[in-house]
């Protein structure tokens, strides 16, 4: 299984946490008698994250994870177990890329499945909890909570609990589509979270470390949507995208001022086994390029809370389609910038087990033209083809979306 000695002891640390957390974990959420040992089982819980979109750090402080049996509980409702944190634990998720995990604690549960978790955070009434630091400016800034993070941010997902055995679940909390702007120099957190394998699978390489400080990208890819991202060991160049189910993947590397690089089916063949793309010895090379933006607003009708996410894709003639780069339009305003988009043609190549793989400017993705889409949770998707930023930037693509 592919991991650095790094990763090792990181994930030696978690284990460690988890044993330190778990005397202060448990405490059911009613009043019912106790439950035989022989049907209790224990469940585990740890986070992880994908890489932020333009910040340096981004803290969320963790207070409780929730676990109930119904998906359709409310908070209120009987039947929940809490894991409590105390005191709160405040976590940089910029920490926890590249398969890194970090401990929230365990309990004990009767055996059985589970259909619903919450991930509960801190108010920030006090402004310190849950904030993030912009990669411009490097001032550490409050971030704007909404009141339902109070009762837990809902995560259904099922899973079984066995009588003596431990179930561990991994939070994978995605800090860029996380964290939005609203309005000049304000952030506010309108959380995604998923759950994911705890099995540590997935794709492995190497990138060039003279781009490293480009602000690299790495994403695994179905269907031009984003699966799996991270951004590789800062000194190394290494990259792991971990926990992914199996199948196939298109493999997207993007840094600022270069050709974006594109790996197409790759394959993960289980629950336990790692792709490799590259090794330290016959990295990634990304061809260098100018750079250029697109922007414009997006429009929600009916007017909502929701987040927005504008993103540029680009197609290969008898290949699949990805994201380049994305981001989300600003709460207050609409107004959306996807900047650092490569202007030159993509470096494109399929995988093969034989290493190094041979990459060459594809003349199927024309350069420097993007499909730019837009979307919202509960709105109607829409595109724009062929926007052009070869010759210029595009600054006025804007989009109107509906439910």
């Amino acid at each position: 299984m592919f991991a650095t000695p790094s990763r090792f002891a990181l994930l030696g640390a978690t284990a460690l946490s988890a044993a330190a957390l778990s005397a202060c974990g448990g405490g059911g959420g009613d009043s019912t008698p106790a439950t035989p040992a022989s049907t209790l089982g224990t469940l585990a819980v740890s986070m992880t994250d994908a890489p932020t979109c333009g910040f340096d750090a981004v803290n969320v402080t963790v207070s409780k994870v929730r676990v109930h049996r119904s998906e359709g509980a409310a908070d209120s409702d009987s039947g929940w177990t809490d894991i409590t944190l105390s005191p709160a634990k405040k976590i940089n998720l910029l920490n926890l890329t590249n398969g890194v995990l970090e401990a929230l604690g365990q309990t004990s549960l009767e055996a059985g499945r589970y259909t619903q978790l919450r991930l509960v955070l801190d108010s920030n009434a006090s402004g310190s909890a849950n904030t993030v630091v912009p990669t411009v400016g490097k001032l550490e800034q409050p971030l704007e909570t909404p009141s339902s993070v109070q009762s837990g941010i809902k995560l259904v997902g099922q899973f079984d609990v066995t009588a003596g055995q431990k179930t561990d679940v991994v939070l994978d909390f995605d800090a860029c589509k996380s964290v939005v702007t609203r309005g000049k120099g304000a952030y506010a957190l309108k959380p995604v979270v998923k759950v994911v394998p705890v099995t540590l699978n997935g794709i492995s390489g190497f990138v060039s470390t003279a781009v490293l400080g480009r602000s690299v990208q790495v994403s695994a890819q179905q269907n031009g949507q984003v699966v799996s991202a991270t951004t590789p060991n800062p000194t190394t160049g290494e990259f792991f995208l971990s926990r992914l189910a199996p199948g196939n993947y298109d493999v997207v590397i993007t840094a600022n001022d270069s050709a974006a690089s594109v790996v197409a089916g790759v394959p993960v063949a289980s629950a336990s086994s790692t792709t490799v793309l590259s090794t330290t010895t016959a990295p990634i090379l990304l061809a260098p390029g100018n750079s250029g933006a697109i922007g414009g607003t997006v429009t929600l009708s009916p007017a909502s809370t929701e987040a927005a996410y504008v993103s540029a894709k680009q197609s290969f003639a008898a290949g699949p389609t990805v994201t380049i780069k994305y981001q989300g339009a600003d709460l207050a305003t609409g107004a959306y910038t996807i900047a650092n988009l490569p202007v030159a043609a993509p470096q494109f190549a399929t995988y093969s087990s034989t290493l190094p793989l041979v990459f060459s400017a594809s003349s199927a993705a024309p350069a420097g033209k993007y499909r730019v889409e837009a979307a919202a949770t509960g709105y109607v998707t829409k595109s724009v083809d062929n926007v052009d930023i070869s010759a210029a930037n595009q600054s006025n693509v804007n989009f109107a979306l509906t439910r």
